[in-house]
């Protein structure tokens, strides 16, 4: 929350006739905030006289990407991100004349690690998860060393744990789902051994490049963008589990359970009270360069920061959303108030 909400203002770069090429928003980006964005994209259409944004789930990652690549009617005006923007994607934007852009977090979410309704009940350390994924792990027979994971069921990582084979379906490195999955997971269970905390001390990169390398023995499956899918293939699979935004447990609730991690369950109660231990801020950023050109830009964003929308009795909360304190709403609307006026309709 005390991230400045201005992410880079170096110059405003305009361009000529785009009102009359794009007369409507183009939105890509995190598939988490999809279903959010979606919603409001919806509702912006119906109670406004701008035509409904375009709107495209590409993952976080694909959709700075598209979001920096440049200024003008073949680049989006805003991107959507379950992660915040990285110092090196302001760099790539700023090389390409993206040189003003907004941050908007929205709320929070929790990432959750679920399973079908009929399969096994289970509470999950970080630590478990962990060893279950990493393509590197300590030697189990002892020593300060990282062998490839020899780890084949629940059981061989845990004893506690049933004895299924690990078979996890997530995201894959572009979404915003599997950066702040291995940064809230994979570094936390990593460092829970001694000579790795060490190793964090003395070169991050190097902790990083071993703790975060996930394996690629068939143990976890890079589902895409698409966590519908994974819902959908946990159903068919009692024994697979799924890594998703906490949205996707909440409105498919009648099919899928998600695990405690570190003996919290995750629940919109846990996320909000920062108790749930793999919780996230969700972000948009907007392009000011297209502020004012192409149209409704100030208007989806103000409807998207409203009491309406992300308040406690908002639109988003009631289909997960977790909600931001009050002061942080009214940061963020005054964000979204301090765009340009646009300059026609």
């Amino acid at each position: 929350m005390k991230r400045s909400l201005a992410v880079a203002a170096l110059a405003t770069v305009a361009f000529a006739g785009v009102a009359e090429a794009r007369d409507q928003i183009r939105i890509v980006g995190s598939s988490t905030v999809f279903p959010f964005a979606s919603k409001v994209v919806e509702q912006f259409g119906k109670t406004t006289s701008f035509k409904t944004p375009v709107i495209e789930s590409t993952g976080s990652g694909g959709g700075l990407k598209l979001f920096c690549a440049g200024v003008g009617v073949d680049h989006p005006d805003i991107t959507n991100a379950s992660r915040a923007i990285k110092a090196s994607e302001v760099a790539t934007c700023a090389k390409n004349g993206v040189t003003k852009i907004t941050e908007i977090t929205i709320g929070f979410d929790g990432i959750v690690v679920a399973d079908a309704k009929n399969g096994p009940t289970l509470d999950l350390t970080r630590k478990d998860l962990y060893l279950a994924l990493a393509k590197m792990v300590p030697d189990p027979k002892g020593g300060d060393k990282l062998v490839p994971n020899p780890y084949k069921t629940w059981k061989d990582v845990n004893k506690a744990l049933p004895a299924n084979e690990i078979e996890v379906l997530g995201p894959p490195p572009t979404s915003g789902t599997r950066d702040a999955f291995t940064e809230l997971v994979m570094d936390h269970g990593c460092e829970s051994f001694p000579f790795m905390a060490a190793l964090k001390k003395a070169d991050k990169k190097a902790f990083k490049a071993s703790c975060r390398s996930v394996r690629e023995d068939g143990a976890y499956i890079e589902a895409g963008e698409n966590d519908t899918l994974i819902v959908n293939k946990l159903v068919e699979n009692p024994k697979a589990l799924g890594i998703f935004g906490f949205s996707f447990l909440d409105q498919n609730a009648d099919k899928i359970k998600g695990a405690k991690i570190d003996g919290v369950v995750p629940t919109f109660e846990n996320i909000s009270s920062a108790k749930y231990p793999v919780s996230r801020s969700l972000y948009f950023y907007v392009k000011g360069a297209h502020v004012g050109v192409i149209p409704g830009i100030k208007e989806y964003v103000a409807e998207f920061t409203s009491e309406a929308t992300i308040g406690p009795d908002g639109y988003l909360p009631q289909i997960g959303l977790i909600p931001l304190p009050a002061d942080a709403r009214k940061a963020v609307s005054a964000a979204g108030k301090a765009l340009p006026s646009n300059v026609k309709k």
